[in-house]
């Protein structure tokens, strides 16, 4: 690798957990998609996967956030099938039709957010099903299965320190299933990916304290708003690097 692709590669870290830092959410969807330029998504799907799951259990750990452990429960018996299902397409399709998959995926959420389309109406839990499963299966395809999580939690939960903790949780804990599986297949057993993770954890502390400190001056409708944004330059350069 150069020079240039590992100056690259830090800002997307630092600039993942920068967002990560500010909302609680986003750092997986910012991040591969635009590694994903440069290295295969069997690589940077773990990769991404370990930082995270390490900043989940930081961010869990602040004592003004509230989990609440009753909306994790019920999602996390869906989500435990869909990686399942997701971690055996990850090995097993080839790879454009992932890139394009993830590109549309990641256009989709960039749009909701920059377009502000939402609902404030309070959802049943039956939906729990649903977005375990789809978030379950993105997670391990993508690893950027938050945002089925976000949609539903934020239609469960009100308290914006309630969601920020839960989200935190539940992706401790989807993260920490997915660390095993990609374990037990060997995802982790790629050459140079100790040496990666290493030089992503520094990058990661700082983007979110870097993030902690700026979201108290940024309302929430501007921080979706540059998310949203930040998505849909990730998507569609993604689908450009499909399609050459």
């Amino acid at each position: 690798m150069t020079t240039e692709f590992y100056i690259i590669a830090s800002l997307v870290i630092l600039m993942a957990y920068l967002i990560r830092g500010i909302t609680g959410f986003g750092s997986g969807l910012i991040a591969i998609p635009l590694l994903a330029h440069f290295l295969p998504l069997t690589f940077v799907v773990p990769l991404i996967l370990i930082i995270d799951v390490i900043a989940s259990v930081i961010l869990t750990r602040h004592k003004k956030l509230q989990v609440q452990w009753n909306e994790i429960g019920i999602l996390l018996p869906p989500t435990l099938i869909g990686m399942g299902i997701g971690t055996f397409l990850l090995i097993n399709l080839p790879r454009e039709p992932l890139l394009v998959g993830l590109a549309v995926f990641v256009i989709i959420f960039g749009l909701r957010y920059v377009l502000h389309i939402h609902s404030e109406k309070p959802v049943s839990r039956w939906w729990s099903t649903p977005t375990g499963l789809i978030g379950g299966a993105i997670g391990a395809m993508f690893g950027t299965g938050g945002p089925p999580y976000v949609v539903y939690l934020t239609h469960r939960l009100k308290d914006k320190t309630q969601l920020l903790g839960t989200l935190s949780g539940m992706f401790m804990l989807d993260g920490a299933f997915r660390v095993i599986v990609f374990f037990h297949i060997g995802l982790f057993h790629q050459n140079d990916m100790l040496f990666a993770i290493l030089l992503s954890l520094p990058l990661m502390l700082v983007g979110l304290y870097l993030g902690n400190k700026v979201h108290l001056g940024i309302s929430h409708q501007k921080q979706l708003s540059i998310i949203g944004g930040l998505l849909l330059i990730s998507g569609l350069s993604l689908l450009w690097k499909a399609w050459a």
